[in-house]
């Protein structure tokens, strides 16, 4: 009879990973050490080789060893769902709900001073027209203003990609992705409360990027949804837009006839 194996503290996952990354990493057995008669295993070689030189660093003692709080990443297409489920299961379990789309826009809104992408110039394309006619019977003050207002907003490299992203659905840089996602694993306050990532990974590069990072969510739930059911859904706020945007543009009409009129005058 084989002789039962004694796992260490952290079971089959990695405990300098755990210990470093706060994250439970599954070790692999080619990458396996004995230490106190206790078997463990290590995601790579070198952090084999760094348990040896210091075991008592990474072992529990006292108490057993604090597991990292739920990571979830929650995939689906546009309008399956994603969001309200995630602040549903968010409040539930008491882990901050992070949209990865909405995350973007906030990072460029205090220079677009707008949203950007189809979606957003959507509300705006047939109601820009007007104003600026009627611009160019208001004060020129004003106008120079805007101007200049234009000519002052400068996206930097890392902006402008994350602009593409938004509007063209460009693929993120890496130098990008190292400056916003590896801080919901490594940072407070994400790092001890957990999290709900909603919307990202979206391709199978942004997939291999987490797990090059070691950046594993504990679980990735996919929402499939037929799709009448989403059409139900989201032709009904299109619709609404789009009524309201036609409303917008006759009220805008009607400024610059009177507008016209009092010029005349």
């Amino acid at each position: 009879k084989q002789k039962k194996r004694h796992m260490g503290d952290t079971k089959h996952f990695c405990p300098v990973s755990l210990k470093e990354n706060f994250v439970l990493y599954p070790g692999l057995q080619e990458h396996a050490a004995k230490y106190k008669e206790k078997i463990y295993y290590f995601s790579t070689s070198e952090y084999r080789d760094k348990f040896l030189k210091n075991p008592e660093e990474y072992v529990a003692h006292k108490e057993p060893l604090q597991a990292p709080p739920l990571r979830v990443c929650l995939l689906g297409i546009h309008g399956a769902g994603k969001s309200t489920c995630a602040r549903q299961i968010a409040d539930k379990l008491g882990i901050f709900h992070i949209q990865f789309e909405e995350y973007l826009q906030e990072l460029i809104l205090p220079k677009t001073k707008k949203k950007v992408g189809p979606s957003f110039d959507e509300d705006r394309e047939d109601g820009n027209k007007i104003p600026e006619e009627l611009e160019d019977f208001s004060r020129t003050v004003t106008k120079t203003e805007t101007e200049k207002t234009k000519q002052e907003v400068e996206l930097t490299d890392e902006e402008e990609a994350i602009k593409a992203n938004l509007m063209d659905n460009m693929e993120l840089p890496r130098k990008v992705l190292d400056k916003i996602v590896p801080d919901w694993w490594k940072k407070e306050p994400f790092r001890s409360t957990g999290f709900i990532l909603d919307g990202f990974p979206r391709t199978s590069d942004e997939a291999r990027y987490l797990s090059e990072q070691g950046l594993c969510p504990d679980v990735a739930v996919y929402i499939q949804v037929e799709e009448d059911d989403i059409l139900d859904r989201l032709l009904p706020l299109r619709l609404k837009k789009w009524k309201d945007r036609r409303r917008k543009k006759k009220e805008y009409k009607k400024k610059l006839k009177e507008l016209k009129a009092k010029k005349r005058v």
